[in-house]
């Protein structure tokens, strides 16, 4: 008896410590040290038990990797995994104004991609979400820190025209910068003009500072467009990179185009295609020719002061003139040409050219104008042999539009 009872005992704790070593391997941990799931043990007919396989655990893959530093700017984070499967996963990171900035993403076939570059020294966080083979979620987060630029190493990027304007038909898309771009075609790339409905244009790089774009013919009336400039981080040569994105959406309004003849000194305006204003103006006199050519209203004044010096003239030039405020001017050149009221001239208007180059009008006039033009819409003079030279205000429509294309850079 007292044999027997010791045989019990011997085998009731083999029995326990068989149990006692599967419990050991009937699980696993993530890398961050969750527990990803379980397994148990099944008794054969002799009373042996099997381990079953621990489940593998998820391995992470993420551009950047966990814990680098002085990554590029021009980087696109991606995260996904060689076992298991992503579900979630966000991206964010502290601003130097101490604000958590979230940046979206999206995530297809696997593999979570952010909508932007980065921005320069700070430090980013990357949380993961993903289930192993069992369904069993584990959430991890890793962390990098971008390269430091400097003013000088960044482009700053504006878009013209702003959000919600309306303009006039003849106003092309103006993106400036504030250094010089040397990769043109890089930045190109990720500016992209789109409009309903669809009209077919092209990009002119004025400079390496400025691009322009415009469509084949004038944009059609009530036209809605889209501009985006998806230029944060994106490599502008010479060590800089684009400072920021930029986007607007404005509308075209109604198609208005006045036809300045300085051979009659008349003006015709059209509205939509039909005439419906004449009005006697006066041009350039000899050696301050007005140009011609396609022109576009850039700005508009009330009570604006001409100076002669914008001009280029002296106090001891003998066309010089004192400073001289008009009620309305509307700029079409950088050079200085205006359409604005002149009442001074109203007798030479319609019959001769008295000006230092602008094209001038009786204050009536320039009060229907006031009202009825706006930035965008387009003065076509004709009737000098002086012409408009691009760079010289929104220039762009006197260019074919094969020699138009020919100024993109891709």
């Amino acid at each position: 008896m007292k044999l027997g009872s010791r045989s019990t005992v011997i085998a009731g704790m083999a029995i326990v410590a068989l149990l006692g070593l599967s419990a050991c391997n009937s699980s696993a941990t993530a890398d961050d040290g969750a527990r990803t799931g379980s397994s148990s043990t099944a008794g054969t007919a002799g009373g042996s038990a099997t381990p079953t396989p621990a489940t593998e655990q998820i391995a992470w893959v993420t551009n950047p990797a966990d814990q680098a530093r002085n990554v590029a700017v021009d980087t696109r984070v991606t995260a996904s995994t060689e076992k298991g499967t992503l579900t979630d996963a966000s991206l964010s990171y502290v601003s130097k104004k101490g604000n958590t900035v979230k940046v979206e993403g999206w995530l297809e076939s696997g593999t979570w991609t952010a909508s932007d570059l980065l921005e320069p020294g700070v430090k980013y966080t990357l949380t993961l979400t993903g289930k192993d083979a069992t369904g069993a979620e584990t959430t991890t987060k890793r962390t990098f820190r971008t390269a430091a630029l400097t003013l000088n190493d960044q482009i700053y990027v504006k878009v013209s025209p702003g959000d919600g304007a309306t303009v006039g038909v003849g106003m092309p898309v103006i993106v400036t910068f504030d250094l010089p771009v040397v990769d043109k075609a890089s930045f190109e790339k990720h500016m992209k003009v789109t409009s309903e409905p669809a009209q077919e244009g092209s990009w002119y790089w004025l400079s390496s500072r400025e691009a322009h774009w415009r469509p084949k013919t004038y944009w059609q009336p009530g036209t809605k467009v889209h501009v985006a400039a998806n230029l944060n981080g994106i490599p502008a040569g010479g060590g800089r990179y684009g400072q920021m994105s930029r986007t607007s959406d404005f509308t075209i309004g109604r198609s208005v185009i006045a036809k300045v003849n300085l051979k009659t000194d008349m003006m015709d305006v059209f509205i939509n295609g039909s005439k419906v204003k004449t009005f006697p103006i006066t041009g350039g006199r000899p050696g301050f020719e007005t140009r011609s050519g396609v022109k576009v209203i850039m700005e508009r004044y009330t009570n604006f002061t001409m100076k002669a010096e914008t001009i280029g003239l002296k106090p001891n030039d003998p066309n010089y003139y004192a400073d001289t405020t008009v009620k309305y001017a509307l700029r079409l050149t950088n050079s200085g040409e205006f359409l604005h009221t002149a009442p001074w001239s109203v007798a030479q208007q319609g019959h001769s050219n008295v000006s230092h180059g602008c094209t001038g009008m009786s204050e009536p006039t320039g009060d229907w104008v006031w009202a009825n033009m706006r930035i965008g819409d387009v003065v076509e003079t004709t009737g000098t042999n002086r012409p408009m030279t691009m760079g010289n205000g929104y220039a762009d429509w006197n260019l074919s539009w094969q020699a138009f294309q020919q100024g993109s850079a891709l």
